[in-house]
């Protein structure tokens, strides 16, 4: 076997910006970071390696909010209730949602994705935030279990920020990675669950055409030879406005959302998948004769990467009993949502449909809590995580790495940093009844705490 060639590479960066909070990441979770962070006075920068806010929900083609509320509450308060009220002042809900209406058979709403795009634009700018695109986190500085600075990559060159606190809102882990907070990934096998290549369509007749009935006619498609590869995953196409619809439809499998190579693999599958959907949809979905598949998402739909481990590791065991912290920082409740590691081998055998239809709540007001504790990555003294790599184990990251459990932890991080940074302290030595408080105070869900202070004797 031939050695790897090493090339040593040694350059003096500019540090060009020195700040409270620095954002690694810029979806669901960094935008609540990072504009919650502003808000509570902190300065702050965020990176964000696309070209628009919103991660998955926006560049990954997947335009669709999981279950914000318990069916009385709202989940995701603070800046969740903004964006979702912003979404629909502006005409960005899809055409099945009236505001205020969650039907349990729905569980979310699909928006427009270019709408929501428009929406994080103005949130993060009038909140003070600075911010780039096209900017990747690519390396850290530390000084023992401290970050000092954050290495980026743009187009104008190599550029360093310095920060007092830094959040990781990659979705993949990164930053804390980076500095080498311990974590796992996927299964016993190390497989994570298998990404998709979303797509847009036009030309369905939604007259016809049924919602969550697009897999019917599979086991027969699967027999004439439509797929490459047999697999009963599928989602669907739901619909937007007029004849359109976004299609979360079909498995690429054996993704490393942290090896390049696995991605650039999985993004050519993708779109050879996409054109065999077009072939079933067109000949075994009534009201889709007619339809085209007009473009795929410019980023691969991760769904499951690194877990960052935390001071405490969220367990299905918590999803069961429903549980209640002490260090809450929100409530969340959609269903344990795993999609499969491989292509099930009788090309029949769908484990996730059984996981969630055995791991969800069927009564409105059912939650479980989620601590503090799991945005706080082990040996890291000034780092905190938010989104989908916070401390879970498989199943409870099934259920928090959709957008509404980002919006909760990317918000309670946010504030965090910035209590943290203005009072000089660690985040873990922040007073989490100090947190819990002010989190309140923007209108985050928080029953517990709530309960607690008012049951507290008069000072």
């Amino acid at each position: 076997m031939i050695a790897a060639k090493k090339l040593e590479y040694t350059r003096d960066l500019p540090v060009r910006k020195s700040v409270d909070v620095f954002v690694a990441g810029g979806g669901p979770a960094g935008v609540a970071a990072a504009v919650t962070a502003a808000r509570a006075g902190a300065s702050v920068f965020l990176a964000e390696s696309l070209g628009a806010f919103g991660g998955m929900g926006t560049s990954a083609g997947i335009p669709f909010i999981c279950r914000p509320t318990d069916g009385i509450h709202f989940l995701c308060g603070g800046i969740g209730r903004e964006i979702y009220d912003r979404l629909f002042r502006d005409g960005g809900a899809g055409p099945e949602m009236k505001y205020d209406q969650f039907p349990p058979e729905i569980g979310g709403f699909i928006y427009n994705p270019e709408a929501m795009k428009r929406v994080y634009d103005a949130i993060v700018s009038d909140s003070g935030v600075d911010f780039t695109f096209h900017t990747s986190l690519i390396d850290l500085r530390k000084e023992g279990g401290r970050v000092t600075h954050a290495v980026c990559a743009a187009k104008s060159g190599l550029f360093a920020v310095e920060a007092a606190i830094f959040i990781d809102a990659t979705g993949d882990g990164d930053l804390a990675a980076m500095a080498g907070a311990p974590f796992e990934f996927g299964d016993e096998e190390n497989l994570a669950q298998a990404a998709t290549l979303c797509s847009l369509w036009s030309g369905i007749d939604w007259s016809r055409k049924e919602i969550w009935k697009d897999g019917a006619a599979l086991d027969q498609a699967f027999r004439d030879g439509v797929f490459s590869v047999p697999d009963p995953g599928l989602p669907g196409i739901l619909h937007t406005v007029a004849d359109s619809g976004w299609g979360n439809v079909g498995h690429v499998y054996g993704i490393d959302a942290g090896d390049e190579r696995t991605v650039t693999r999985g993004m050519i599958q993708g779109r050879k998948l996409a054109l065999e959907y077009e072939r079933y949809y067109r000949n075994y979905v009534p009201g889709c004769e007619n339809a085209h598949m007009l473009w795929t998402a410019q980023t691969l739909g991760i769904r499951e990467s690194r877990r960052i481990l935390g001071e405490y590791q969220l367990h299905v065991e918590d999803f069961v009993r429903q549980a209640v912290f002490d260090d809450e920082i929100g409530r969340y409740g959609y269903p344990i949502d795993l999609h499969g590691t491989r292509p099930p081998a009788d090309g029949k055998t769908d484990s996730g449909t059984r996981l969630f239809d055995r791991y969800q709540y069927r009564n409105p007001g059912e939650s479980y809590g989620i601590p503090y504790r799991v945005l706080l990555p082990k040996h890291l003294e000034n780092v905190l995580t938010a989104g989908r790599c916070v401390s879970t184990d498989r199943y409870m990251h099934g259920s928090l790495r959709v957008q509404a459990g980002c919006f909760i932890t990317g918000q309670a991080a946010g504030m965090a940093a910035a209590l943290s940074a203005a009072r000089q302290v660690t985040p873990r030595q922040l007073p989490v009844g100090d947190l819990q408080d002010a989190l309140l105070g923007i209108g985050a869900y928080l029953p517990n705490r709530r309960k607690q202070k008012e049951t507290l004797p008069c000072a």
